[in-house]
């Protein structure tokens, strides 16, 4: 039987101690600092989100005034002779005005729940014909994410 030299041993075996290992772990403070890293990041990537649902907002109005209301509009105009007026507003493209219900064949726009729809910041669109942007024609607009009539951020089909 051979016998292992005393060198082979490791000291702590050699004085019948257990021996300790040292655990490699992480601190408190390292832990805090990667969070705060990770909440910038995060907070990074939100905002950058935000101008995006914003941009995605304007484009889904600038949509709606400019491409989706044509047809229902144009089929109004060529079954009445006559796009609706300012009073009628938007309206007219779902119930027939008193006046026009013997050549109403509507309804000319397909919404849910009977209602006519919002602009993405929960604003009616605006509507009033004779146009003032558009002579000859209508102007349909959504007053934009301040919700106020005239300012810079109207998005309109003109």
């Amino acid at each position: 039987m051979s016998t292992i030299p005393a060198s082979a041993i490791p000291p702590a075996a050699q004085s019948g101690r257990p021996r300790l290992t040292a655990t490699r772990a992480f601190t408190l403070l390292e832990i805090l600092i990667a969070l705060a890293i990770l909440g910038l990041l995060v907070g990074l990537a939100v905002n950058q989100l935000g101008g995006t649902f914003d941009k995605a907002r304007i484009d889904t109005a600038r949509l709606f005034v400019n491409d989706s209301m044509k047809a229902p509009l144009f089929t109004y105009k060529m079954q009445i002779g006559d796009y609706p007026s300012s009073d009628e507003g938007l309206q007219a493209l779902l119930t027939a005005p008193p006046s026009k219900a013997d050549k109403w064949q509507g309804p000319y726009l397909e919404v849910q729940g009977g209602k006519l729809p919002l602009d993405p910041w929960k604003n009616p669109y605006q509507y009033r014909y004779p146009g003032t942007h558009n002579k000859g024609s209508y102007d349909l607009w959504s007053m934009g994410p301040d919700g106020k009539d005239g300012t810079d951020d109207d998005i309109g089909n003109w």
